[in-house]
């Protein structure tokens, strides 16, 4: 007999999921479908109480998510550490982004810059003040439609320099990714799932859960740019 899986999540675990849902499948024999849309959105969506079994998104979204009864209490499981990226179009120049003095040049030249609207972004918000160039570069920055990956935008020419999760840059054709941030400014997302409330599948989430946090899934998570959470 099988079971459906429904969930959702955010862009940047797109990827992953699908092949660590795939896995899943093939040994338990359920059937798990997971709509990857825009993190702001999947989040607003389960707000709002569309039925899902599980929700996969940036850990404070599933701490909110807890917090308004949305999510069950304790059932929060931490799946990947994701890092952000740098990216140009392809044949571009490539300007050099190995430390945070050069990175903030490179933004300060760029004629045009996109980054997400999750938390990545708004930690790339709070780097930009505190590097002092937020109002110089505020009227250069591109905002993606939701859904829209930055790298697409890139790939299009619209914009010259993006930041977003490697994950969402890694296999997107038409971008150079220069690499990640410096060390020193590194912005680290912890994915995390946890089961809705509403769910009659309670047990079987739990259960793809734990698959996906096994050392064998290890390798799919770091093939599509991220590290296991654990």
């Amino acid at each position: 007999m099988t079971t459906d899986i429904k969930g959702i999540s955010s862009m940047a675990t797109r990827l992953v999921l699908g092949d660590l849902v795939a896995a899943f499948e093939q040994q338990s024999g359920c059937r798990v479908a997971i709509e990857s849309v825009g993190g702001v959105d999947a989040a607003r969506r389960v707000q709002a109480g569309e039925a899902f079994d599980v929700v996969i998104l940036a850990s404070d979204a599933i701490d909110r998510l807890i917090a308004s009864g949305q999510v069950l209490a304790g059932s929060r499981v931490d799946l990947v550490r994701s890092g952000v990226a740098v990216a140009v179009r392809a044949g571009a120049p490539r300007p050099d982004i190995s430390t945070e003095d050069a990175l903030r040049q490179a933004v300060r030249a760029a004629r045009s810059i996109s980054y997400s609207s999750g938390p990545s972004g708004v930690a790339l918000a709070g780097l930009f003040e505190r590097w002092g160039i937020a109002g110089e570069i505020k009227s250069r920055i591109v905002t993606p439609p939701p859904g829209i990956p930055v790298g697409s935008l890139v790939a299009r020419g619209e914009v010259e320099l993006g930041f977003q999760q490697l994950s969402e840059l890694m296999h997107l054709e038409g971008i150079t990714v220069l690499g990640p941030l410096p060390p020193a400014i590194q912005i680290i997302t912890t994915f995390s799932a946890g089961v809705c409330s509403g769910t009659g599948q309670a047990e079987t989430v739990r259960a793809m859960l734990a698959f996906m946090n096994t050392p064998q899934a290890a390798e799919a998570k770091r093939r599509q740019g991220m590290d296991p959470a654990a």
